[in-house]
């Protein structure tokens, strides 16, 4: 067998053994709670802005963002900017001619001039509204028109009801064999305490929200491996397929 096959073929039975592996996703699972808690994610930075991710997810970003080779990238949730920047670098290394677009109802003064003079941000364009609002839904499908491979994050408003809607409207974007990934499923997970405040929660959150919309949209399934592979992180459930045009 060519070396090569029989190192990804170990790995993926690896893989698919980790997940059924009790003890550690227990220990996971106790980890991803208390690092919550701690707020763990926004201790660290891409290329010098805050990202507020899980590296664990990250390196699952470029996994994925190499497989596809998108040529847009769509994010919703821009905050200081870390992940557009991210993303960014990530298709600068790999040298095509491709995008990242990212939307926040509210980019803020300074997070945008960081943004704006960052190295990266000559493969980054933003758009200022609610990622609801049909006039910046439409200048998203504007972006994403003609292009052959598509790829969405969500990670803004956390409620059920928001990511449903994000779902509804930007799910059709992504193209076959490409991602919809979302973020934040983890709340589901997350003790009280962390939500406090806020309008999210346990019983509602993007879990929730992707649940509800695999029972009625056949075009995507959860890609397992994913959640077998990481163990920790804020997007279980979250990486979504595409398996269809």
């Amino acid at each position: 067998m060519n070396p090569i096959q029989k190192f990804q073929e170990e790995c993926v039975e690896r893989i698919r053994e980790q997940g059924k592996n009790e003890t550690i996703a227990r220990h996971a699972r106790d980890f991803t709670v208390e690092s919550m808690r701690s707020q763990y994610s926004y201790n660290f930075t891409w290329m010098g802005r805050p990202i507020i991710q899980y590296p664990q997810d990250m390196v699952a970003m470029q996994e994925i963002i190499w497989k596809v080779q998108p040529d847009i990238i769509i994010e919703t949730g821009i905050a200081h900017g870390g992940s557009l920047i991210y993303y960014a670098s990530i298709l600068e290394l790999i040298g095509k001619d491709a995008y990242v677009l990212g939307v926040d109802i509210d980019i803020r003064t300074h997070n945008k001039t960081e943004i704006e003079k960052h190295p990266m941000f000559k493969r980054i364009e933003m758009i200022q509204g609610s990622a609801l609002d049909e006039t910046v839904v439409a200048q998203v499908r504007g972006h994403a028109k003609g292009k052959k491979r598509v790829m969405v994050c969500l990670d803004s408003n956390h409620t059920h009801e928001h990511v449903q809607k994000e779902l509804e409207f930007y799910s059709p974007m992504v193209t076959k064999d490409s991602y919809l990934v979302v973020f934040d499923t983890a709340v589901e997970i997350a003790p009280e305490d962390v939500n406090d405040n806020r309008p999210w929660g346990p019983g509602n959150n993007p879990m929730t929200a992707v649940h509800d919309f695999l029972k009625i949209n056949s075009r995507f399934e959860i890609d397992q491996a994913y959640n077998d592979k990481l163990l920790i992180g804020m997007a279980p459930d979250g990486y979504l397929l595409c398996k269809t045009d």
